[in-house]
């Protein structure tokens, strides 16, 4: 007599989806593109597809895209690696030790609750309006996701470790590099895809403040002559990047953090 067995439902969310993140920017140019053609959008409050990619073609015939686009890269790239790198050094100092966290921690919060775009006519004043004050607003806008996600998950490395860690014998070092850093990554990797969306965000706003050159720097320039089909090129283009950043963050991630074991297992 054969006995009858129950099928375990799975828990996970699944097998991903063969480029599943594209769908939702996909739906979305879907029903732009329906909007337009059925009349429903106003080609005077947002042009139709067509239109921006005559106009997207347009700025690339007269070099004036790739020139721009190369600016607002540089300095998004330089305030990413040093926001980075510096979110990541105070991190450590305040996740490895208690005499760094009362050091580092108290002003990092608050520098949290006052908003950088908040700072910015103080680094005018301080810096002038050239690239160091537009790289500096990036970076303490990278600094603070990549600080909170990575001292979060060093001090908040599994007591279990910890314990085995003293058993065995691992001195301070071979902890931190053993136990501790690899701990921290996923909090790291968390930081960073919020700082890849976060660097572009502030750039947006620095481009737009006395700015002779860069994407925001050309839609600033398009508003005030009412050219909304170059400000809509500027905001695909603002969005292409932050999705390409974020594909690129997860794939790093996924290779980085292999060795753990997701719900998707």
């Amino acid at each position: 007599m054969a006995v009858a067995t129950t099928r375990r439902p799975k828990l996970g969310p699944g097998t991903p989806i063969p480029f599943g993140i594209a769908l939702g920017p996909l739906l979305l140019v879907a029903a732009w593109v329906i909007g337009s053609a059925a009349g429903a959008l106003d080609t005077e409050t947002l042009p139709a597809p067509w239109t921006v990619a005559e106009t997207a073609r347009d700025l690339i015939a007269d070099g004036r895209l790739q020139s721009n686009l190369l600016t607002s890269l540089q300095r998004a790239a330089t305030g990413l690696v040093l926001g980075v790198a510096a979110g990541v050094a105070l991190a450590l100092i305040a996740g490895l030790s208690r005499i760094g966290e009362a050091l580092v921690d108290g002003p990092v919060q608050i520098k949290r609750s006052i908003p950088t775009l908040a700072l910015i006519p103080l680094f005018i004043v301080w810096f002038g309006i050239g690239e160091q004050m537009k790289v500096l607003v990036i970076v303490l806008s990278v600094l603070i996701p990549i600080y909170i996600n990575t001292h979060a998950h060093l001090r908040g490395v599994d007591a279990r470790y910890v314990e085995l860690a003293r058993t065995v014998g691992l001195s301070r070092w071979e902890f931190v590099r053993r136990v501790a850093l690899p701990g921290s990554l996923p909090g790291f990797f968390t930081g960073l895809r919020l700082a890849v969306s976060i660097s572009w965000i502030a750039l947006v706003v620095v481009e737009q403040v006395n700015a002779t050159s860069g994407i925001g720097y050309l839609m600033t320039q398009a508003r005030t002559y009412g050219q909304i089909d170059v400000i809509v090129v500027g905001l695909v283009i603002y969005g292409l990047l932050g999705l390409i950043g974020d594909i690129a963050v997860r794939q790093v991630e996924r290779r980085a953090l292999s060795w753990r074991q997701t719900l998707a297992d």
